[in-house]
């Protein structure tokens, strides 16, 4: 009895040890920030330029989207102009393997953008049919550019433009509804992730 009461004194200690008091298992003398790989970057099919390129356009999008949520047509303008940059940089730069595929959509989306800009609309109610088309376009060339690791999320609002419901992307899984701002910012929900 006595020699079995050793032994499980004995193993318990071996468990905690290796436990290393960090509740996760991990080797005594183990830095738990390096024990765990660190967060992909994003990837997608085309070549590391075209995919930095694609990320610079996603990032002036959700400037744009940011600036509706917030009801900023100011905001929206110049993110819209921004936009229109980085989309015109992009196409420059594509690859005559995926340009013909990317190009449709890099086309609709500096077209709306400009349509965005062109008009006078301080309460962004007009502006916003324009990013409806932008949202759309920037999800179709992301999905065909194969883009991974992003942190892309795909949110749908189905009160949106009269109750036909319209999509937008999202750096966060949170809800702010660009279609709405304040009115209803929460309304939506998370359809897809490009993560």
């Amino acid at each position: 009895m006595r020699n079995l009461l050793v032994f499980i004194a004995l193993s318990s200690f071996g468990l905690l040890s290796c436990n290393n008091g960090n509740g996760t298992g991990e080797a005594a003398g183990t830095d738990s920030s390096t024990a765990h790989a660190a967060p992909a970057a994003a990837q997608s099919k085309l070549d590391e330029t075209g995919t930095k390129n694609l990320m610079a356009v996603v990032s002036d999008y959700y400037q744009v989207k940011d600036a509706l949520v917030a009801s900023n047509a100011a905001k929206a303008d110049a993110a819209a102009n921004k936009l229109i940059a980085s989309a015109g940089s992009m196409q420059a730069t594509l690859d005559s393997v995926n340009g013909p595929a990317l190009k449709p959509y890099l086309d609709t989306i500096v077209t709306e953008s400009k349509a965005m800009t062109a008009m006078m609309d301080e309460s962004c109610e007009k502006k916003r049919v324009n990013f409806d088309k932008i949202s759309d376009a920037m999800y179709a060339m992301l999905k065909a550019a194969d883009l991974k690791n992003a942190g892309v999320y795909h949110q749908f609002c189905p009160m949106a433009f009269n109750e036909r419901g319209a999509y937008w992307l999202s750096n966060s899984a949170e809800i702010k509804n660009p279609y709405f701002g304040d009115k209803m910012l929460e309304c939506g929900e998370v359809t897809d992730s490009l993560k």
